[in-house]
């Protein structure tokens, strides 16, 4: 633990900083909406005197979001949310550049997670920021004495989503939640494109393994299994999906992949990598007819998806063959291999989603802060959807920024689309 002129953090190195700054800045090249929103923030100063705790994957995109928030007048704590999603040089970077404090190392202990979020919610934040409903939950449960000074907060992912949804379900929520997840311009590009690119960069980086000719499992077919297995197959796997909705097995389907139970496509498996927010998608009955040197990744949140106790308990040895990537040997010689411990494949063996994406989910984030700020004292402890106007303005700077331009409605267009009364022969 270290201070600086009172600021305190605990972070791997801030020797790192000045690679961090680089990469930061790399990044910025890939993110004009947030230069567009830091420049209206600076001038307008929405976040002066506000306080904002963020739990979050500390990569350079994530610290092109907080330099927004510092422009617009924030004062932001940040922590990991995840013990191996942390890039320490931006941890540094944000430190040393920024005086931001921060808490978060690469590969952290469980224990040192929780220090962390515990220190993260000392600054009694205005506003949380939060990516997987840790640091939510942390307020409700050991810090529910900051909740009176909470106007509200946003969720990043589908599994935080899930869980403030089912928390708001039982009336124990107790502030207003924006999900960010919902946002047309955050699930259906983030979660897709952002996923698919970077789940298969991180397999890729932790096995260098060639997927064409492999059997690719995919565990789910929502949208950040569906950007997988488009990416896996855009590669020359042959992608099996997996499924328990029926309406989305059907897409699968009719979008020309295999669709098997679990217990099936486990006998035909490769490589396997679930990103459903669910528990024990790849469990021990699968496992137990896996072929030898199967290859077990996850993309979902936490490092639930695969039953990792369970093979703990199957394997006779364990040795790290590669970086961020384990060999589980099995009373019967099998080799089972895990990549990235289980956990999100694309941040513990990767760099997460590529800049352009999170563009978009980023300066959801920051408006979504903004618009709570405006209407929080209106809103109840609920879990509310990214308002429509917000999704649309911020596609709109995107497609300004990609120099794309798109038709208006003409006056004679716009009147035909609000009359009932023009139909055949009008």
């Amino acid at each position: 633990m270290s201070d600086t002129k009172e600021l305190t953090y605990d972070i791997a190195d801030i020797g790192l900083a000045e690679r961090g700054r680089f990469r930061m800045a790399w990044a910025a090249k890939e993110m004009p909406v947030l230069d567009l929103l830091e420049e209206r923030f600076r001038k307008e100063q929405p976040f002066k005197g506000i306080r904002v705790a963020a739990a979050m994957h500390v990569t350079s995109e994530t610290a092109n979001l907080m330099r927004v928030l510092i422009a617009g007048g924030a004062e932001v704590a940040l922590c990991a949310s995840n013990p191996l999603s942390t890039q320490d040089d931006i941890a540094a970077t944000l430190v040393a550049h920024y005086e931001m404090p921060v808490y978060a190392i690469k590969g952290e202990t469980n224990e040192q997670y929780n220090e962390h979020m515990a220190r993260v919610l000392d600054v009694r934040p205005h506003i949380t920021m939060d990516d997987g409903m840790d640091l939510v939950a942390m307020l409700h449960t050991q810090r529910n004495d900051l909740l009176d000074n909470v106007v509200g907060g946003t969720e990043e992912t589908t599994t935080g989503v899930i869980r403030l949804r089912a928390m708001a379900a039982q009336g124990m929520l107790k502030f207003p939640v924006i999900a960010v997840n919902d946002a047309m311009t955050k699930h259906f590009f983030d979660n897709r494109y952002g996923t698919g690119q970077s789940t298969i960069d991180g397999i890729i980086r932790a096995t260098n393994v060639l997927l064409a000719g492999k059997n690719f499992v995919v565990g789910g077919y929502g949208w950040c299994s569906k950007g997988i297995a488009m990416r896996a197959r855009g590669m020359g796997a042959n992608v099996i999906v997996t499924e328990v909705d029926p309406l989305r097995a059907l897409e699968a389907v009719m979008d020309g992949f295999r669709v098997l139970p679990m217990a099936e496509a486990a006998k035909e498996g490769h490589i396997f990598c679930s990103a459903t927010g669910d528990i024990h998608v790849i469990n021990t009955d699968h496992i137990a007819v896996m072929r030898d040197g199967a290859i077990l990744s996850n993309s979902g949140h936490f490092d639930v998806e695969i039953n990792m106790k369970a093979l703990n308990e199957m394997a006779t040895r364990i040795t790290r063959v590669r970086d961020f990537l384990d060999e589980y040997l099995l009373e019967d010689g099998r080799r089972i291999y895990v990549a990235g411990e289980g956990r999100l494949v694309n941040l513990a063996a990767a760099e997460g989603h590529p800049s352009a994406v999170m563009d978009m989910s980023f300066a959801n984030q920051a408006l979504a802060a903004e618009f709570i700020l405006k209407q929080g004292d209106k809103l109840e402890g609920q879990v509310y959807d990214v308002p429509d106007v917000i999704d649309r303005e911020i596609a709109a700077l995107k497609l300004k920024a990609m120099g794309v331009e798109i038709d208006t409605l003409t006056s004679e267009q716009s009147e035909y689309l609000n009359a009932w009364t023009l139909g055949t022969g009008h």
